[in-house]
C-alpha cells in the first residue's frame, strides 16, 4: 500500500451487513449516510455466498468449497456456490462504483479473517479447518492473495478511496482458547498458539490499513495490535474493567478504536448524546485527553445490521452519524 502524509479515519460508518436484497439500495443507503466514511454493504439475505463466510470463501485464490447442510466445505475445484459469490459480490461492487463517483477518501470493505474463517470451513471428511495446521496455513495465504486482488479491483473501481480493509474474528477468541467444538459436537479443537495466530494475521494484514472487528466478548486487544490492526472494531457494551488498560494502552499507542454503541437490532434508539456518554465516561476513567476523542474514535452499531429492518437500519446508520457529531463537539 503507498501511504500517504495523511491519513483521516471518518467520524461513523457500519459494521458490514444490511438488510434486504437489493444491492444499488444498500449502496444508496450507506453512500447517503455516511459521506466521509462509506463501506461496501454485505446482504446475507440472498442466501450463499452473500452470507460472510461465502462471501469470504469466493475471494480465495486456488482454494474453492461449496454448500453441505452442515455449512461450507473444501471442494476440489470452482462450482456452482463459488460462482454464486463471484457473482454477488460483482453486483455489489458495481453498485458501490455507481454511488461513489467521485469520491475521495476512506472507504471500508470486509472478509472474514483467517481464523474464523479456518472455524468455519470445513475439510472434505467434515472437520474444522482448524483442526489440520497445514490447510490452516494453506487457507491464509490463498486469503491474503485473494485480498490482494480484491483490493486492487476497489481501489481501481473507486480511484479516489483510501482503503480499509476490516476483517470479522467473531471466532477468534473461541479460537485462542479452545473452545471451537468438533464435528461430533463431543470435544473441542485444541487452543492455537498465540505467537502462531498473530503471525498469521500479519500476513493477512501485510501492508494494509486494517481494522479487525469482533462482536464478541474478550476481544484480544493487544494481540490484534502486535499483528499489525491499525484499529480495532468492538461492541462496545460487551467491555468489561478487565479490557480498560488493553484499550488505554491502544489509544496511547495510536490504535483506533471503532465503538459499537448503537444498537443493531430494531429498538428505541436514545438521543446521540447518549449513546456516546459510556466512550466519554470510559475516558475520564482512563486519565485520556477528551479532546482526542474525535481523532481515536469511531463510532458504528454494536454489529451488522442484517437482523433489521430496512428503516431501522438507515435510522441506526444516521443515528451514528449525529452521536459521532455529539462526541466531536462535546468531548467532555
Amino acid at each position: 500500500m503507498s501511504e500517504k502524509t495523511e491519513f483521516s479515519w471518518g467520524r461513523a460508518t457500519g459494521v458490514g451487513s444490511m438488510p434486504g436484497g437489493d444491492a444499488r439500495e444498500a449502496a444508496k443507503s450507506v453512500t447517503g449516510s455516511f459521506e466521509d466514511f462509506p463501506y461496501l454493504p454485505e446482504l446475507p439475505a440472498r442466501g450463499p455466498g452473500a452470507d460472510m463466510i461465502g462471501r469470504t470463501l469466493g475471494l480465495l485464490v486456488e482454494m474453492y468449497a461449496h454448500v453441505e447442510p452442515s455449512g461450507w466445505r473444501v471442494s476440489d475445484r470452482p462450482g456452482r456456490d463459488t460462482r454464486r459469490a463471484r457473482s454477488l459480490l460483482g453486483e455489489d461492487l458495481d453498485a458501490l462504483e455507481e454511488f461513489t463517483q467521485g469520491y475521495e477518501g476512506p472507504l471500508k470493505v470486509q472478509a472474514v479473517g483467517p481464523w474464523t474463517l479456518a472455524a468455519a470451513l470445513e475439510l472434505r471428511n467434515g472437520e474444522a479447518v482448524l483442526s489440520d495446521p497445514g490447510a490452516c496455513r494453506d487457507l491464509a495465504g490463498s486469503l491474503a492473495e485473494g485480498l490482494r486482488t480484491h483490493l486492487a479491483e476497489v481501489r481501481r473501481r473507486v480511484p479516489g478511496a483510501e482503503v480499509v480493509l476490516q476483517l470479522d474474528e467473531p471466532s477468534l477468541t473461541p479460537v485462542l482458547r479452545g473452545r471451537i467444538r468438533s464435528a461430533s459436537g463431543y470435544r473441542t479443537h485444541r487452543a492455537v498458539d498465540r505467537q502462531h495466530i498473530e503471525a498469521t494475521l500479519r500476513e493477512v494484514v501485510a501492508g494494509e490499513r486494517v481494522v479487525v472487528h469482533s462482536c464478541a466478548p474478550d476481544v484480544p486487544f493487544a494481540l490484534l495490535r502486535r499483528a499489525g490492526a491499525a484499529a480495532i472494531s468492538f461492541d462496545f457494551g460487551l467491555l468489561t474493567e478487565r479490557d480498560e488498560e488493553s484499550i488505554g494502552e491502544a489509544v496511547e499507542g495510536g490504535t483506533t478504536l471503532f465503538a459499537g454503541v448503537v444498537p443493531a437490532t430494531d429498538t428505541a434508539l436514545s438521543d446521540p448524546a447518549g449513546s456516546v456518554m459510556g466512550v466519554r465516561m470510559l475516558w475520564r476513567r482512563l486519565g485520556l485527553n477528551p479532546g482526542t476523542l474525535s481523532e481515536s474514535v469511531v463510532i458504528t452499531p454494536d454489529c451488522g445490521l442484517a437482523g433489521a429492518s430496512p428503516a431501522y437500519a438507515r435510522a441506526a446508520l444516521a443515528h451514528c452519524v449525529r452521536a459521532a457529531r455529539s462526541l466531536a463537539d462535546n468531548p467532555e
